[in-house]
């Protein structure tokens, strides 16, 4: 291939190609920019319509508490069983107190029904007689579909679609008709519109509905903004490529003069006349390689002259080497790096790195490289002067010399972790080998704190900062692992969900800080009274757990009977210093097998439990059925 035809590929391979993938990406970035923008705009209108359908499920909570629970009338004839007086006062208080819809279910019965039936977002709430005997499940909503599309299209300018299963309660697009929508995020056109649309659905809906709430957002314009940047985009670059061309046609035709002046000139050498002189014309590279040719008969200097600089260039290929360990978590194999990068690199005899021990008192021996016979004495006393006076030593006995270091953390303290040394017979070490022993001992400092870090950040990864239990990600872990164990070796696993009596009283009460406290005892108790192969965890809140391994449905219930005994013998100072507070828990107990077969029914059954111990009057434990 010609020197004019390899130019031409070069300027393909470094000009044309990479242009290409450029507009490419180009191009592509400027849509998804386009795309991002229009989609940034509608999720957030999105999220207002989400906030207005929990604020008005928010304010129906209130009307619950506030007004309708509170109502004697209707209150009074729930108790008494009179559906007719209980249905009539439900009507009033709809037409009276703003609320939309009001249904009562029992079981999977519903007993009372009056309101709008488009209502939407409804509240939910237990309703107990006096004597805590379960009265059914409180629906109720102050708003209906109808307002509620027209608000979302007020405040956020989107179209709104409410619908019960497949039927429309509500729809500010009536072109849009019964058509399905995607549910998250994808495009329809109505009307020769094109939209985006978004939806969500309500987890708890009155019973009986099954409720899609969709917003739809006008894409329109996206694509002539998309074409506009293209278009300038490839303006730009097409201005670029025509002068890349006009620069490389100039840049060829000047190379190709000049090699051909090398050319003619290595011919000539080739054919024994040594006379023949590069042309040096000019001050530009070229005439620099000429003046290289023409000193050819000096060149075995040169070389001599470069071996010395090629031996610098492989201590600073080991310094960076030892800058990249640095950071590698994997103390022993680190420093047996470092020690061994030391001795080849200072032509040493052998090397080794002591570390403190987890006592803080005592050093161990991590690393050793070499043959210490003959340097055993030296290195000793260089390693103890190092390590009395806190900074690098050196010493020689006879032929045998060597050199320590003393390990520092880099954390801002003094303390000395460990030492480094090395040592050889015959001459003694020089100011480089000084030097690039003394870089490496420090990133074997710093290796030994990256280690430290990484350990404390792993453990502090899976505990619960305030009761020192496992985290919730830990009990999971934990929940998930043993239960694979148990199928697999045919045992049962146990777990105790445990919650706090009257947790939130002692807060309001007495403070956060007496809450934490009264949980850090509670913690104690959990962790003193659980066995070793258990996993006492932080479930959230005031809500514990263990994972009882290797233990049948009684055994764990044993457990947690008497975790709950001893929560309640508890007698936790106040911080006021005005005496002590009890407190006590409820527990729900479950195991796989028999209660559940895998690990969210066995969450789920001693969840279920848990409540009905809370239910029945707390301080007790309670088994899965």
């Amino acid at each position: 291939m010609s020197f004019r035809n390899r130019l031409a590929l070069f300027f393909v391979l470094i000009v044309i190609v990479p242009m290409l993938a450029v507009t490419f990406l180009l191009f592509r970035l400027i849509a998804q920019s386009e795309n991002g923008k229009s989609n940034a705009g509608i999720s957030a209108q999105h999220e207002v319509a989400k906030q207005l359908f929990r604020e008005e499920r928010d304010l129906a909570q209130v009307v619950i508490e506030q007004r309708i629970s509170r109502d004697p009338v209707f209150v009074s004839a729930l108790e008494r069983g009179n559906r007719r007086r209980a249905a009539k006062r439900s009507r009033q208080l709809v037409k009276s107190a703003g609320i939309e819809r009001i249904v009562l279910v029992r079981g999977r019965r519903t007993v009372l029904r009056a309101g709008d039936r488009t209502a939407i977002a409804p509240a939910i709430r237990l309703v107990q007689s006096s004597k805590g005997r379960s009265l059914g499940r409180l629906q109720v909503s102050v708003v209906d579909a109808k307002t509620y599309v027209a608000r979302v299209r007020q405040l956020t300018g989107l179209h709104t679609v409410v619908r019960d299963g497949r039927r429309v309660l509500a729809s500010t697009l009536p072109a849009l008709g019964a058509r399905e929508l995607p549910f998250d995020g994808g495009d329809i056109t109505v009307g020769g519109l094109d939209y985006r649309a978004v939806s969500f659905s309500d987890p708890s809906p009155f019973t009986g509905q099954n409720l899609r709430v969709s917003t739809l957002g006008t894409i329109a314009g996206t694509s002539d903004r998309i074409r506009d940047g293209r278009l300038t985009a490839a303006a730009i670059l097409l201005g670029f490529f025509l002068i890349a061309i006009v620069c490389a046609v100039l840049v060829s035709r000047t190379l190709e003069q000049q090699i051909g002046g090398f050319l003619t000139a290595a011919r000539r050498l080739a054919g024994g006349d040594f006379s023949a002189q590069v042309p040096t014309v000019g001050r530009d590279e070229f005439a620099a390689l000429g003046e290289e040719f023409n000193k050819m008969s000096k060149e075995l200097e040169r070389r001599l002259a470069e071996r010395g600089q090629e031996r610098a260039r492989v201590q600073d290929s080991m310094l960076r080497l030892g800058e990249a360990v640095a950071s590698n978590l994997n103390r022993d194999a680190l420093l047996e790096l470092i020690v061994r990068t030391a001795v080849d690199g200072a032509g040493a005899g052998a090397g080794r790195a002591w570390v403190r021990a987890p006592d803080g008192t005592t050093m161990q021996e991590r690393s050793r490289v070499g043959d210490m016979n003959g340097l055993e004495s030296v290195v000793e006393s260089v390693e103890s002067d190092a390590l009395r006076d806190g900074s690098p030593r050196e010493a020689s006995v006879g032929s045998a010399n060597a050199i320590a270091h003393p390990l520092r953390g880099t954390n801002g303290g003094n303390e000395i972790v460990g030492v480094v040394s090395i040592g050889r017979s015959g001459k003694p070490f020089t100011p480089g080998d000084r030097t690039l022993f003394n870089n490496l001992a420090g990133q074997a400092a710093r290796s030994i704190e990256n280690v430290q870090r990484h350990e404390t950040v792993t453990r502090e990864s899976v505990t619960d900062e305030l009761t020192g239990l496992s985290n919730r990600r830990a009990f999971d872990d934990a929940l998930a692992s043993e239960i694979e164990r148990g199928k697999r070796y045919g045992t049962e696993v146990g777990l105790v969900l445990l919650d706090l009596d009257g947790f939130k009283s002692v807060n309001d009460t007495y403070g956060h800080q007496q809450g934490d406290i009264v949980l850090r005892e509670v913690a104690r108790v959990l962790r003193e009274t659980s066995r070793e192969i258990d996993h006492p965890a932080r479930y959230g809140g005031e809500e514990l757990a263990v994972v009882v391994p290797g233990t049948e449905l009684e055994g764990t219930f044993n457990l947690a009977e008497r975790v709950r005994v001893r929560i309640g013998a508890l007698r936790i100072p106040r911080v006021d210093g005005q005496g002590t507070i009890s407190i006590t828990a409820s527990c729900g107990v479950a195991a796989v097998p028999p209660t559940a077969a895998d690990e969210r029914a066995l969450l789920a059954a001693a969840d279920a439990a848990l409540y009905e111990a809370k239910r029945t009057g707390k301080n007790k434990s309670v088994r899965a059925r």
